[in-house]
């Protein structure tokens, strides 16, 4: 498959937006009209093609402008990429996963050759091509991790296994949705989800670490997670809230369903080989409330979802400013009727 990417701005005049694929292929997250933290990982296997599950790493019609609005992210600020020294082999564990999957699974776009230690990579839509010295840092123009991540959609935190739990311990993180890696880099699992409430209580940090602690190499696992924003901003770290936390209060009932985005993250969990660390991809996908609601279906489900969330869900989200304009916008597309389970689109 031969992507056509687009020209688009995630910042400033805000030119995003959804192709009406991209929307269809759009990981909505509530299989129910309702919804709570939990556990809801599953096997990281190939999904149906053209979904967002097919391959391990997805790409699509946003890498470039992604790539692009990374770096200048990192431009501003590097460090939004962070590795602590004894992270360098799983650093380079990551390079290997994400190279031979994207070549494997993109050989239009991507391509890798190796020979022994000596390995070529090319990548076409960026223009790219890089000869060096796996495990030798000094070939190429910056660390293993972050040459890498520079050229993959969605953001990667690299984990530690050690002392019975997972440290957050090297990360490329420039669309993260309102935390701060230069805050959580080195932090402990539970730490590092400590502010998310209701969840600990449930238990649900607790047997996630569980099972994330036996994962297998070669079985990789995913979930989904979802908050929402406004305007199709991917760069809503707290380092630049001045320039995005007004935003909030700019929403009406005229504009709602243009500004307010439901944002996506499909998490998936790899078991690296050589460190026995594991990499947390956390990619990112936004839909203004009018794409997601040209599925009919859809905009009656956000509007059950977002109707009966926990006042202590939405205020963590950020979401209570603006979330009874955005619910009775969606309102409209409910009729009242038996949606059933799932979210396949119309």
């Amino acid at each position: 498959m031969t992507l056509a990417f687009a020209q688009e701005s995630f910042r400033d005049d805000y030119t995003f937006k959804n192709s009406p694929e991209a929307i269809r292929r759009f990981p909505l997250p509530f299989p129910q009209d309702s919804y709570m933290y939990s556990v809801n990982m599953e096997p990281h296997v190939p999904g149906p093609v053209g979904s967002v599950y097919e391959h391990a790493f997805d790409i699509d019609e946003h890498y470039v402008a992604e790539c692009r609005d990374r770096a200048i992210t990192l431009a501003r600020d590097p460090g939004r990429c962070a590795s602590l020294p004894h992270m360098i082999e799983a650093e380079w564990d990551t390079l290997e996963l994400l190279m031979t999957s994207l070549a494997a699974d993109y050989p239009e776009h991507f391509a890798l050759l190796r020979d022994g230690n000596r390995w070529v990579w090319t990548n076409r839509p960026l223009g790219l091509r890089q000869d060096f010295i796996f495990g030798d840092a000094s070939t190429l123009p910056q660390g293993p991790l972050e040459y890498i991540t520079r050229q993959v959609q969605g953001d990667f935190v690299v984990l530690d296994q050690r002392e019975g739990t997972l440290f957050a311990d090297a990360a490329m993180v420039t669309s993260q949705a309102d935390w701060s890696l230069t805050f959580d880099v080195g932090m402990s699992f539970h730490q590092w989800h400590a502010p998310v409430p209701l969840a600990h209580d449930m238990g649900v940090f607790d047997r996630a670490l569980k099972y994330l602690m036996m994962l297998q190499q070669g079985r990789p696992v995913r979930r989904l997670n979802w908050t929402m924003t406004v305007n199709p901003r991917l760069d809503t770290s707290p380092e630049t809230y001045p320039e995005w936390g007004t935003d909030r209060a700019s929403v009406t009932p005229d504009n709602v369903g243009k500004k307010v985005h439901l944002r996506v993250e499909l998490q998936t969990m790899f078991r690296l080989p050589r460190s026995n660390g594991m990499l947390f991809s956390i990619r990112c996908y936004l839909a203004s409330l009018e794409e997601l609601c040209t599925q009919p279906r859809w905009g009656a489900r956000l509007h059950r979802v977002l109707g009966s969330l926990p006042a202590p869900l939405a205020e963590y989200k950020g979401l209570t400013r603006y979330l009874p304009t955005a619910v009775t916008w969606l309102s409209q597309f409910d009729d009242g009727r038996d949606l059933g389970p799932g979210t396949q689109p119309e």
